[in-house]
């Protein structure tokens, strides 16, 4: 007889001693225990060095200074003029007449003084905007370095010279040279009434056409160092394209430098007008004084709104004829507010200049 044969049990992946074919057990995780609240950690405030507060504070009380002193001068002309502007016996912004002498019976208006203001310093800045465009273009985009720098300062240390030296250049040594100049406009564009006989001797050189391009050449420096730094800002990247694509010197120029610096040329020529509003000494020894109306003709005479108020200044004995004058100078106070206002108002719209 054979021996008994042992059958072992299929092995599965149950445990030992489960039945055949029951399922293994999974083993249940312990529960989690639960996550704490976690508590916000306050952060924590920067540390803040006393040079940083006194640098902060110095700044920004020089920026309310400013602020507060404009506004100062402001309620100081208001508040000056504004009695003798109750004794006006004229209308103040439309009137030709100035008479203060009789306090009794003062007539003064600013319509003169405002056209041959805006005048001379339209013509100045008709003047200068081109020469600026093209010397600030020469020197960033065609003068060698070596020669760019030189050059500029030159140009820059035009506004560091007097303006009582303009104006005595502009009325002995300008003015003869511009006669025969003056005296062929009159004769050949005579029937336009900007070149028409003046009321002032034109041999003389006391005409708004004298005191025109000497102005041009005061802000000429203005206009130039601004449009220089704006022209010189051009992106590399749009120039170098624009002469991988072909372009010319002047093509780039055109397409990518005047286009990139419009805004601030503007802006620039703007300034360089303020600037030729509020010009005193120079425009007072230049305009020869006239008791004529001012009749839209360059050479013509007259007088400007700080030109009337520095040549008034020393007879100021009385509040209420000082008063009239300082009603003009409130009027110029708010127009060169108003040119500079539009001028940063220009530059304000393109983030390129911020």
């Amino acid at each position: 007889m054979s021996d008994p044969v042992v059958v072992k049990p299929p092995g599965g992946t149950g445990s030992a001693g489960a039945p055949r074919g029951a399922a293994a057990h999974t083993p249940v995780p312990p529960p989690e225990a639960p996550i704490p609240p976690q508590t916000e950690v306050e952060p924590k405030s920067p540390h803040v060095r006393p040079g940083d507060r006194i640098f902060k504070g110095l700044a920004t009380g020089s920026g309310v200074f400013i602020v507060a002193l404009i506004g100062a001068i402001g309620v100081f002309l208001l508040v000056q003029a504004i009695p003798s502007l109750a004794l006006d016996n004229v209308n103040f912004l439309f009137s030709r007449e100035w008479s203060t002498g009789d306090v009794a019976d003062m007539r003064f208006g600013i319509l003169d003084l405002f056209l041959v203001t805006v005048v001379s310093a339209a013509f100045a800045l008709v003047i200068a905007m081109p020469i600026a465009l093209g010397i600030a273009l020469f020197l960033t985009q065609y003068a060698p370095r070596r020669l760019a720098r030189p050059f500029a300062y030159v140009i820059d240390l035009l506004a560091a010279v007097p303006s009582i030296i303009f104006g005595l250049w502009g009325l002995f040594v300008l003015g003869p040279v511009l006669t025969p100049i003056g005296e062929w406009l009159i004769s050949s564009l005579g029937f336009i009434p900007l070149f028409a006989k003046g009321n002032v001797s034109i041999a003389l050189g006391g005409t708004i056409f004298t005191a025109g391009i000497v102005l041009a050449v005061m802000i000429l420096p203005i206009i130039t160092a601004v449009s220089r730094e704006v022209f010189d800002r051009t992106p590399g990247p749009h120039v170098e394209g624009a002469i991988a694509l072909g372009a010319t010197k002047w093509e780039v120029v055109r397409t990518t430098v005047l286009p990139f610096g419009k805004a601030g040329y503007v802006s620039a020529s703007m300034l360089g007008l303020g600037r030729a509003l509020g010009e005193t000494i120079a425009l007072t020894i230049i305009l020869s004084a006239t008791g004529s109306s001012f009749g839209w003709s360059l050479f013509d005479g007259g007088a400007t709104f700080a030109s009337k108020i520095a040549l008034a200044a020393p007879e100021f004995n009385d509040p209420r004829s000082a008063g009239a004058y300082i009603a003009a100078g409130l009027v110029l106070f708010v127009l060169t507010f108003v040119v500079n206002a539009i001028a940063r108002s220009i530059v304000a719209g393109h983030k390129e200049y911020e």
